[in-house]
């Protein structure tokens, strides 16, 4: 049943890629109703096999990389849909979508069940430090796609090539406003899901090197949100700055996760 909901989730956030992909193409100024219902869709079998997963295995999936990355790509899918999808930012889809179908496919590639690791620090410390600190990861990428397609926009009124591209997608002020409030939202609830998990470690007083993988990591992510929204600043000339480092922010943190995630010792735990 797991995997099952999790197969469905992650076939409506691809058809939800290809549709909104072939209106883009097309050159189309409206979405089709219909993808929405698809987008609602997707979430929800996606909520419905997180739900599942509780269910089956009697605990958050929240510890385990496969786990994990669902809650993830769920908290991507679904900040879309409260911040984006009800106004003229719902074509934002066109890049969420694909980034929540990868996440959830290398989930379910991974298998989606526990791993039993951590067993004995599970509890409420561990569970509140990973789920601010996913709607925190989840906001940036919401930033990042807002930036993506405010910097497309933003070429397309530069050289006044008034396209398809401009005709899809929302006004420069609808994408700002969209990346202005996923870092307001992000960056708060990944600075006290950070401090919970210092916390955390000092109550079952686990000593972590500053080095460590997951460390460097929590650090990175928050000195760079932190210049994400101190760059954003006001006025219409931070805009554009705002989005560039948004989009370059996000591929620094992942970039850096990857190559973190590699280098960390067998058997270490590090999302």
């Amino acid at each position: 049943m797991v995997t099952t909901l999790h197969v469905v989730a992650l076939s409506c956030y691809l058809a939800v890629a290809v549709t909104l992909s072939l209106s883009l193409a097309r050159g189309g100024r409206r979405v089709p109703r219909w993808v929405g219902q698809l987008a609602v869709a997707a979430v929800g079998a996606h909520a419905a096999g997180l739900g599942a997963y509780v269910v089956v295995y009697d605990e958050l999936p929240l510890v385990g990389m496969a786990p994990s990355l669902s809650v993830l790509g769920f908290l991507i899918g679904a900040s879309l849909l409260v911040l984006a999808w009800p106004g003229e930012a719902r074509t934002l889809g066109v890049v969420i979508s694909p980034l929540v179908s990868l996440i959830l496919g290398m989930a379910l590639r991974l298998g989606i069940e526990p791993t039993g690791a951590l067993a004995a620090y599970r509890g409420l410390w561990l569970y509140f430090h990973t789920i601010l600190s996913f709607v925190g990861y989840a906001g940036l990428a919401l930033a990042f796609a807002a930036g993506v397609v405010y910097l497309l926009q933003f070429r397309e009124l530069k050289g006044k090539r008034l396209g398809r591209i401009f005709r899809f997608f929302p006004a420069l002020e609808v994408l700002d406003r969209v990346g202005l409030w996923a870092l307001l939202l992000g960056f708060p609830a990944l600075t006290v899901g950070l401090l919970v998990g210092w916390a955390w470690t000092a109550r079952f007083e686990v000593a972590w090197a500053v080095r460590e993988p997951k460390v460097v990591w929590g650090i990175l992510s928050w000195v760079t949100y932190a210049v994400a929204v101190a760059v954003r600043g006001v006025g219409n000339g931070s805009r554009r700055r705002g989005a560039v480092f948004a989009v370059a922010g996000f591929v620094l943190v992942v970039v850096t996760y990857l190559v973190l995630r590699a280098t960390e010792a067998v058997g270490g735990v590090f999302l």
